[in-house]
């Protein structure tokens, strides 16, 4: 069975690659921010656009590939009942990097599989994560070393490296916070034949 990712994301194809998983990757193509706008003038919750997204781009792309078992992904990050974007430019992950300083966030990492351009199945995992109140000297510090890869991050972060010293706690599943639940999705994977049991 041919699985697909419906995702450009790097570090989500290196996590199923890292387990093992063959699969394909092809851009969804989706239009993000008109979605987005529409659900958030409907008052939709943070992680309800976060599930609405990875449907959204596992049918889009099941359409076109309607024999593929394809899985959509999405991750908001929630700080007091607002939803976050990625930010384009260093200066901006400055200014979120500050803002998380010694509080507490939800991300809210969104899965959807699709067949035929149907909905199969979905899954929505929030870690919460608490930022440590670090200095200045260290955030501007960090952000010279890591650089535009932090651009990538929703929370402008990578748990997977240097980014674990940003926190004092984070309750959750690890690959959520790095955008994928991978165990509920490999359960997914070995129940329709896509992987061994």
């Amino acid at each position: 069975m041919r699985v697909v990712l419906a995702s450009k994301s790097l570090s989500r194809a290196a996590i199923l690659a890292g387990a093992g998983l063959p699969f394909d990757t092809v851009a969804s193509e989706v239009d993000e921010e008109p979605l987005k706008a529409a659900w958030l003038s409907e008052r939709a919750a943070p992680r309800v656009i976060a599930r609405r997204l990875a449907a959204a781009k596992a049918q889009a792309v099941s359409r076109r590939m309607p024999d593929a078992l394809v899985i959509g992904a999405d991750q908001t990050l929630e700080l007091d009942g607002v939803l976050y974007d990625k930010v384009g430019t260093l200066a901006e992950a400055r200014d979120r990097l500050a803002l998380l300083r010694g509080r507490e966030h939800e991300l809210h990492s969104a899965l959807a599989a699709a067949r035929g351009g149907r909905i199969i199945w979905r899954f929505c995992e929030s870690p919460r994560l608490t930022v440590r109140p670090f200095s200045d000297n260290w955030l501007d510090d960090y952000l010279a070393r890591c650089g535009e890869g932090l651009l990538g991050s929703v929370g402008c972060y990578m748990l997977e490296s240097e980014g674990a010293q940003l926190f004092e706690r984070i309750w959750g599943d690890y690959f959520a916070v790095l955008g994928l639940p991978l165990l509920p999705l490999l359960e997914f994977l070995r129940h329709e034949g896509a992987l061994p049991t």
